[in-house]
């Protein structure tokens, strides 16, 4: 009778480890493509509007809608593809004082938490920001929208450059804009 128990508990314990790992597998992974997507920026230079982009776009993400809490994205980006249209400007931007590509050639963003929100077709992500070893955690909305094999990421969200050390003091604001748009495909 007691091994009879035993071999009743055991089924159950492992019919539950499967639906565990099952439930983890029935998150799709896909990988950021970087032609196609678009990592851009706005800031005020002397109280104008310019901006730029980066490219370079490299990591993982697992994402399903039904399966929000198992979402997770972790995306980096070349910090050296600056690219704001003026030559002597992006090597400017390079240097230890902004960017620092020698030393820190990533900037990575790892997602913590992926919430709906109470907007229709609009998602929370909260995450980790990595910009010359300065971690700051940011948080703003996006869409998703299923695109052939994969998906079609937009968001934006502002920071402020000198959180992670970027830049001096000078004309440019602090507060800046960057906005996303990124392909996935698995």
């Amino acid at each position: 009778m007691i091994k009879e128990y035993c071999i009743t508990d055991m089924k159950k314990i492992v019919l539950l480890l499967l639906i565990v790992f099952t439930g983890n597998l029935a998150v799709a992974q896909y990988k950021p493509v970087d032609k196609g997507s678009s990592v851009q920026f706005t800031i005020k230079n002397f109280g104008i509007n310019t901006g730029g982009s980066f490219s370079g776009l490299q990591g993982n993400i697992k994402f399903d809608i039904n399966h929000l809490a198992d979402a997770n994205f972790n995306v980096s980006i070349d910090a050296n593809s600056i690219n704001t249209g003026t030559e002597m400007r992006d090597d400017h931007l390079r240097q230890d004082t902004y960017f620092d590509v020698k030393n820190y050639p990533r900037i990575s963003f790892v997602s913590t938490k992926v919430t709906p929100s109470t907007q229709a077709g609009v998602l929370f992500i909260f995450g980790k920001l990595t910009i010359k070893n300065q971690t700051k955690e940011i948080s703003f909305p996006f869409t998703a929208t299923p695109n052939g094999n994969g998906y079609l990421f937009k968001g934006s969200f502002n920071i402020n450059r000198k959180d992670f050390d970027v830049g001096g003091t000078s004309v440019i604001s602090n507060s800046l804009e960057v906005q996303l748009s990124v392909l996935s495909t698995k």
